[in-house]
């Protein structure tokens, strides 16, 4: 087969770097990729959003199997367009990517289909929004309905800082029109994790779980990122809540979007949070989780092209997993995930393990140098038997690499560890 990948971060990264292991795959290109992405696929300079051109490009070159990464141009509705042009393509069409694309949207399926969820009301007025907030009180969650990169989430500690945020999304557009809405939500506490799934109508095949750190800072300080690292399998996490949380909450989102006449093809990604009454729903997304796909993908055992190809046929692809644990620490450029400086070098990555560095904002420049073109720079796994393991090789490989510019969390995976000695204590 030949095999086109959309995408240009670390998750198209893991992505192509599983497929490229695939036998069926003969060639594998990525649009439009980065400099990471070209030692494992032949790299396209076709933008992601650039529909007619990756359409016209994977009929000129015969390409079998297209896997799109990002919610954008799932949302605007590429899937369509390769269906439309005869192409074989993974991923949801825009009918059903919506279960990501509106945060309401999301809501209101979790609401009409009994998934567990935070209590919730969405606003398109500011001044009521900020009356419900005033009423409900701190802590409180506060969504921009719209995509935002990921960082269109506030988990509002104080007042002060939820009516900031509320100001920040509706007044000063902070997301443009994807705050024009917000979803405001009960706060829920508890343990989160991300468990992903391969979908095809009504049929969920999950993936293993695996947990994400959302904050910028170590402690889990600092505002709200993309993720600045993850690891998989979830030792306090059991198989018994695993299971719970596919049959309440993936298999019903999957049943319901076929019956809202949206059936679902791709990846369900459900953002969930452990709490004292189980397992509850905080978001969906309709792609693979970034970081999460960097420390899931390495633990597959199955052929990732295979599996792609039975999901689509509707078959059960039979997935395998690695007994192993995999941590990811992401280096970031200084200033992310608000004002940062592109184009500095990174320095002192030849010291790790290549197989484990996933680029995310990389290019080469004239001399050939490897820089930073993004918030999120790269992600660094480590494997193991354990999360210490893991966690111990990852930041052995991390030990090496110029700071200068960048940073990076120092206590991925420390609170699993420090769980795991406590219940053996």
């Amino acid at each position: 087969m030949k095999v086109l990948v959309v995408g240009r971060g670390g998750r198209e990264h893991a992505i192509c770097k599983k497929l490229a292991e695939s036998p069926l795959v003969k060639g594998l290109y990525c649009a439009p990729g980065n400099a990471g992405i070209s030692q494992d696929a032949e790299l396209v300079a076709i933008d992601e959003m650039d529909f007619d051109g990756l359409t016209s490009f994977a009929l000129k070159q015969g390409i079998d199997l297209t896997v799109v990464g990002p919610e954008n141009p799932l949302s605007e509705g590429i899937v369509d367009h390769f269906q439309e042009q005869g192409l074989k393509v993974y991923g949801p069409n825009k009918a059903a990517a919506i279960l990501e694309g509106s945060k309401s949207f999301s809501k209101m399926m979790m609401e009409k289909y009994q998934i567990p969820t935070a209590r919730y009301q969405a606003f398109e007025s500011y001044e009521d929004a900020k009356a419900y907030i005033e009423e409900q009180g701190a802590p409180i969650v506060l969504k921009a309905d719209g995509l935002a990169a990921g960082k269109g989430v506030t988990v509002a500690m104080t007042m002060e800082e939820a009516l900031s945020s509320l100001e920040d999304m509706m007044l000063d557009k902070k997301f443009g029109e994807a705050s024009s809405k917000v979803v405001v939500e009960e706060f829920l506490e508890g343990e989160e994790y991300s468990l992903m799934a391969f979908v095809n109508g009504e049929n969920v095949y999950p993936m293993e779980a695996a947990q994400d750190h959302k904050r910028a800072f170590d402690g889990d300080e600092g505002p709200n990122t993309g993720g600045m690292g993850a690891y998989s399998p979830i030792p306090h996490i059991s198989q018994e809540v695993i299971d719970q949380s596919v049959r309440e909450i993936l298999q019903p989102i999957a049943k319901g979007m076929c019956e809202e006449g949206r059936p679902f093809t791709g990846i369900i990604f459900a953002g969930l949070m452990l709490t004292k009454a189980g397992p509850k729903t905080i978001e969906f997304n309709a792609r693979f989780g970034d970081p999460e796909t960097q420390v899931v993908l390495p633990r597959l055992k199955t052929d990732l092209a295979q599996v792609l190809l039975d999901v689509l046929k509707g078959e059960d692809p039979q997935l395998e997993w690695k007994d192993e644990s995999i941590l990811g620490v992401v280096l970031a450029a200084k200033g992310y995930p608000e004002t940062y400086e592109k184009g500095h070098a990174i320095n002192g990555l030849d010291q790790a393990e290549q197989t484990s560095v996933l680029h995310a904002g990389t290019y080469l420049n004239e001399e050939q140098i490897l820089c930073a073109n993004g918030g999120r720079v790269l992600l660094i796994n480590g494997k193991g038997d354990s999360i210490q393991e893991a966690q111990a090789a990852a930041y052995d490989q991390m030990k090496a690499v110029d700071t200068e510019h960048f940073f990076y969390r120092k206590d991925i995976g420390s609170r699993a560890i420090a769980r795991a000695f406590s219940s053996n204590a």
